[in-house]
């Protein structure tokens, strides 16, 4: 029995696909998700709407520019995150050795369940019937020795793909493959490749690596065995991954603007956001970042550290303010973030002052209001008319974890 054999899950058009599972007036129409600012972009588009040339990353002008007909749905992050937490259950009835990568992503290793479940195409077909049955959307499932290629092979025949990959056909499938298509190879790595005449898999594959080290450190040789089809990288199941290096929030500001009051409302409400999280998660955090995006794209950081690490939304602002009041913002302002870096567990505290003991009182119970009633039932006063911008699950979104919120 192989060592791995690798399913990857990707589901066709998600957030489309559970709009108009959930209105069957969408169905067969261009749709495109949306958020609910004017300057949202699109989150995604249905298969009908792709054809007619909608991406995601458009806004709403260019997308409209593209099909004139496409209809905008509001996106409805609830809906999606419940309908991931379905299907993870039902991975999870096929293999213990299982990875959620993003909301619409994941990777099952089955290689101990073939005696249970039957070869891994049979396999497959059982996971798109359950999903299709309980979930009612379709997902495209690429099987292969590695993740690497599965997330190639889910690639094919989308939507409502299944396509396998066998260690016999990996060279064939490679040979003629441009670069770009290999997952963690980006536009700029593509680019750089090209400019040193390197198109295809076959060439990477037959690269210096003294040269690909050379011009990409040490992801060169990463490179030339991603080429070759090789990929060691183990599916991680929830509570073997990574520790959280930073949590953060950003947000694309509903308007571009110079005004230090409207810039400090939203730098507040991201410093809360951030401190929910951490105190959801029982982390505290040293380093605070600030990032702003001008209008015109250009994009620059700065970050203070913390006399000691905390979680207290306050404490947080205060050094997100100074931060941006030792900034000069020399043009009006397109983007805002907060993040918290230096993580490590909340061990409890004394309190050597009675302010924060207070402090973190207060922050316990906002904490079981906006639990027990929503994120707007309490806020600060400056936020009480403070239109709530553009929300969008993150990339690195999980149904479980710091990387939830």
């Amino acid at each position: 029995m192989p060592e791995r054999i690798i399913l990857h899950i990707d589901m066709d058009a998600f957030f489309a696909s559970v709009e108009q599972r959930d209105n069957p007036t969408l169905q067969n129409k261009p749709i495109a998700v949306v958020g609910p600012a004017e300057r949202t972009v699109v989150v995604t588009s249905s298969y009908e709407a792709r054809a007619l040339g909608v991406k995601t990353g458009m806004n709403k002008y260019e997308a409209k520019r593209a099909c004139p007909q496409v209809i905008f749905v509001q996106a409805n992050h609830e809906k999606y995150t419940e309908a991931c937490d379905e299907i993870v259950k039902i991975l999870y009835t096929f293999s213990p050795d299982l990875e959620v990568y993003s909301i619409d992503e994941s990777f099952l290793d089955i290689a101990g369940v073939i005696p249970l479940f039957g070869e891994p195409l049979e396999i497959g077909k059982k996971i798109k019937q359950a999903i299709r049955e309980k979930v009612k959307l379709s997902c495209s499932i690429g099987i292969a020795p590695n993740k690497l290629l599965a997330k190639l092979a889910s690639s094919h025949h989308k939507p409502d793909g299944l396509f396998q990959i066998t260690d016999d056909a990996i060279p064939a499938l490679l040979h003629d493959l441009a670069v770009q298509e290999l997952w963690g190879i980006g536009k700029r790595t593509q680019e750089l490749l090209n400019s040193m005449g390197i198109y295809t898999c076959s060439q990477l594959s037959k690269a210096d690596p003294l040269f690909l080290r050379k011009r990409f450190g040490i992801f060169g040789e990463s490179l030339k065995e991603m080429a070759q089809g090789k990929d060691d990288a183990s599916v991680m199941p929830f509570g073997y991954e990574p520790k959280a290096r930073s949590i953060g929030h950003s947000m694309t500001l509903p308007r571009d603007t110079s005004s230090d009051d409207e810039i400090l409302k939203h730098i507040l409400e991201l410093s809360d956001m951030v401190a929910r999280r951490m105190r959801r998660e029982g982390l505290v955090g040293r380093t605070v970042t600030v990032i702003v995006r001008y209008k015109d794209f250009q994009t620059f950081s700065r970050q203070k550290k913390l006399p000691d690490s905390s979680d207290d939304t306050r404490k947080i602002y205060l050094y997100a303010k100074a931060i941006l009041k030792s900034m000069s913002l020399v043009k009006p302002v397109r983007l805002l973030g907060v993040s918290i870096s230096g993580l490590e567990r909340h061990q409890g505290e004394l309190f050597l002052f009675e302010e924060d003991r207070k402090a973190k009182s207060l922050n316990s119970t906002l904490d079981m209001v906006h639990q027990r009633f929503g994120d707007t039932m309490l806020t600060f006063a400056s936020l009480i008319h403070h239109k709530e911008y553009d929300k969008v699950i993150s990339p690195s979104w999980r149904p479980y974890g710091a990387k939830k919120y």
